[in-house]
């Protein structure tokens, strides 16, 4: 009798324990609640929020796209870009511009950055790009290579020495032998590029990228010099911004094999 009154009592608790924990599986607020599956969203993962990106002007087309599927990864986070000249940009942030991360054309401008000890990491080269000469799909000078851009009548647009294609440019033509004289110097690539497009040059030196992404509008000439004066991206994460989660985040995204098949499928070379 003794084992069988023990046996009840054992039944019942077991009985109870069930029922509790039937309580508690469906979320109701009568049991104890069951321990819940890690959340899949942004917050787990910590990327909420805005992350400001100052990019390469040769960037905007490739890093809008990733900026949306970086988004469409990490729910509740939001990518804001500003894109222009990779030295103005370095110049901004050392001025004080809130950003979470650097990503500039040259290894040149980003060191005016770590100069001044405003990066939280080490840059890191993520891609390269080359120059080609853009001309108007129809080319009416006949533009082949640099020594017809020297040639009477042609006009000639160039990126500023201080931006880094304009860097890569005087490295191009000195290798090539050739004293070239633009009738305008850009501040960035796509100013360059839309002289080109709007007609008012009859050429410019611009990044294989660029030419690349308006080749609905120009022909992007190949030439051997450019070869001399390919530039390394460098990327890296800064101190001056608000979201050191996002801004570390965004560049592991950027240096990913999704984000190098974005690059590389627009003319980018891997490092």
């Amino acid at each position: 009798m003794r084992f069988r009154r023990v046996k009840t009592a054992l039944a019942v608790v077991a009985s109870a324990g069930l029922l509790a924990a039937g309580c508690g599986s469906d979320g109701s607020d009568g049991g104890t609640a069951a321990t819940p599956a890690p959340a899949t969203t942004s917050a787990s993962s910590g990327v909420t929020g805005t992350v400001t990106v100052f990019a390469a002007a040769s960037l905007t087309g490739t890093f809008t796209t990733l900026g949306k599927q970086f988004e469409a990864a990490n729910p509740g986070s939001t990518v804001k870009f500003s894109f222009a000249g990779s030295s103005a940009l370095a110049t901004q942030i050392t001025s004080g511009a809130p950003a979470d991360v650097f990503a500039a054309a040259s290894p040149a401008t980003m060191k005016t950055v770590t100069d001044a000890g405003e990066n939280s990491s080490a840059p890191k080269v993520f891609v390269r790009n080359q120059l080609v000469i853009a001309v108007p799909t129809a080319n009416p000078k006949g533009i082949k290579d640099l020594p017809d851009l020297v040639k009477p009548g042609v006009k000639v647009a160039l990126c500023a020495e201080a931006v880094p294609c304009g860097a890569a440019a005087k490295k191009a033509l000195a290798a090539a032998g050739t004293n070239l004289t633009p009738v305008t110097l850009e501040q960035d690539v796509k100013s360059a590029l839309s002289k080109v497009t709007l007609g008012e040059v009859d050429a410019a030196l611009v990044y294989r990228t660029d030419a690349k992404a308006a080749s609905d509008k120009v022909t992007g000439i190949e030439f051997p010099e450019s070869a001399k004066a390919i530039n390394d991206y460098p990327i890296a994460t800064l101190k001056g911004g608000k979201n050191a989660t996002g801004g570390k985040a965004w560049e592991d995204y950027v240096t990913s094999d999704k984000g190098e098949a974005v690059l590389t499928a627009a003319g980018f070379q891997a490092p």
